[in-house]
């Protein structure tokens, strides 16, 4: 009796947190092929050249989602693990919205054809990045590299 108690009672406040506190998540990566290249993607309804990534879904992991958003976004296939890099609140796109920012070394299984999500797509030097990278973009690249503290804020 007593285990179902605690059950129902974590159901309820897990319920109450979700609507009373409500947070979404999402996961981006540096993607880098072996050459040391980072991918980057332009979407069809959002300005400037981003690193890939997306939401979490219910039920999916931060590592499950961050191999979809490769997939889809690319074609990527990841080569050993992901380094979660930092966690970032992402407060230019809503109070309640985090990035787990990942680094990574990846392989491209295949072009990345343009569809209605990404209209562009590729590998680039990380000093011949294309214009229109987003600050945001830059300054994740900028803190890998060493050249800038980690914020806590995308």
């Amino acid at each position: 009796m007593r285990n179902l108690r605690a059950r129902l009672v974590t159901r309820v406040v897990h319920s109450w947190f979700a609507l009373a506190r409500g947070m979404t998540l999402g996961v981006r990566a540096a993607a880098f092929d072996e050459g040391g290249r980072v991918f980057l993607v332009r979407h069809s309804y959002v300005p400037g050249w981003h690193m890939p990534g997306g939401g979490v879904e219910r039920g999916e992991t931060l590592k499950d989602a961050l191999v979809k958003e490769l997939r889809e976004e690319g074609n990527l296939e990841m080569i050993g693990q992901a380094e979660l890099f930092a966690v970032y609140f992402n407060k230019g796109t809503s109070r309640r919205d985090h990035v787990a920012f990942y680094r990574c070394t990846v392989t491209q299984t295949a072009p990345k054809r343009p569809d209605r999500e990404i209209i562009e797509s590729g590998f680039f030097a990380l000093d011949a990045l294309p214009d229109g990278v987003t600050p945001a973009t830059r300054r994740r690249l900028e803190e890998l590299a060493g050249r800038i503290p980690v914020s806590e804020t995308w």
